[in-house]
């Protein structure tokens, strides 16, 4: 089954790009977008209408992988009925995930096929540069590019302050911006990420702004929106489940709930971008194995001490690398469960 060039052109209004196609495809099918998954199942857009959808029995299978099911952002391939039903999902490209709630070492997809993702932080009480980080170590490896959207700057005394710091701890090549989320003129830059045919995913905290923004983006209010607590500046659910929504410039926009925990999935890799001054000033240290703490000749300890390295920077480093390396042994204990070998037992890691 290959896709008609009107269907193309269609589907392209809701950021359809055409790619190759698994020679196992059911031939009878039609193709649609994942635009919101609800507990009763799932909003298909074929890029005309949008339409209920119910997934497929084998989606529903105890045990699967959460990556394995449909999700927010993906083309399907689903069977007219009623109700419509989900039979295969298409080649994914820019997947951003995060380690599901709980102890169990599960990936949990918040978007897929996705361009960009606008990481959206309150200059109030939660402005937060660690967890900022921790965004950006997850979408590292998404094939997504990464915007720093500093939201509220028109009540912040000095915004530019924060964009400062932040472009001081962060990677050169990831944009930091404050804006008014309010203001369609403010976030006019935002649309250069956001054109046609494009996909971005909002993401931060309850209260960072993500409905008003996107409200702005819209040019209507479609979110619903709340004050955020005086005393912590978070803000309620608003926005309850994951949604994608047309732009009037031909983009699309994945608006997402706040999200309380951000759990590494244990394939990040540290020593990229985001980190990779650090990785750099590790390898210059005299001893192959340095703990970076009281021994002779660490690049790391002497970067610190002459104020090369922020100190709050490289404990957030530390922290991470600790998260991320229980993640990986979590995963690989999980893996091994199901060969039905024996879990291997690590010894502590070196801070």
């Amino acid at each position: 089954m290959q896709p008609s060039p009107e269907t193309e052109r269609r589907l392209a209004r809701i950021g359809w790009r055409a790619g190759a196609w698994p020679d196992e495809l059911p031939e009878r099918g039609e193709i649609a977008r994942v635009v919101a998954q609800h507990r009763a199942g799932y909003e298909l857009h074929d890029g005309a209408h949008a339409f209920n959808a119910q997934p497929a029995a084998r989606f529903l299978r105890r045990g699967l992988e959460p990556t394995a099911r449909p999700a927010v952002g993906d083309f399907v391939v689903f069977r007219p009925g009623a109700p419509p039903t989900i039979e295969w999902i298409l080649p994914r490209h820019g997947e951003l995930k995060r380690g599901a709630a709980g102890d169990a070492p599960q990936r949990q997809l918040i978007a897929t096929n996705i361009d960009v993702v606008l990481v959206l932080c309150g200059l109030d009480g939660d402005f937060n540069p660690a967890r900022i980080e921790r965004y950006l170590v997850l979408i590292e490896g998404s094939g997504a590019q990464a915007v720093v959207v500093l939201t509220k700057a028109d009540l912040a005394a000095d915004p530019q302050s924060a964009v400062v710091e932040l472009r001081a701890r962060l990677p050169a090549g990831v944009p930091v911006l404050a804006v008014n989320a309010k203001s369609a003129e403010a976030i006019a830059p935002l649309l250069d990420w956001l054109g046609a045919g494009r996909t971005g995913v909002l993401v931060g905290s309850s209260g960072a702004g993500k409905s008003t923004l996107t409200n702005t983006l819209l040019g209507e209010t479609r979110q619903a929106t709340a004050a955020v607590r005086s005393h912590d500046s978070r803000g309620r659910h608003t926005t309850t489940h994951r949604a994608l929504l047309e732009l009037p410039g031909g983009g699309c926009l994945i608006d997402t709930p706040g999200m309380r925990e951000l759990k590494l999935t244990g394939d990040e890799v540290l020593d990229a971008a985001q980190f990779a001054d650090i990785d750099a000033l590790a390898q210059s240290c005299r001893f192959g194995d340095c703990a970076h703490g009281s021994e002779p000749g660490c690049a790391v300890q002497a970067a610190l001490a002459e104020g090369e390295l922020d100190p709050a920077r490289w404990r957030n480093y530390q922290k991470l690398r600790g998260e991320l390396g229980d993640a990986a042994d979590a995963l690989e204990a999980q893996l091994r469960r199901r060969r039905g070998k024996p879990v291997l037992r690590h010894g502590p890691r070196e801070e």
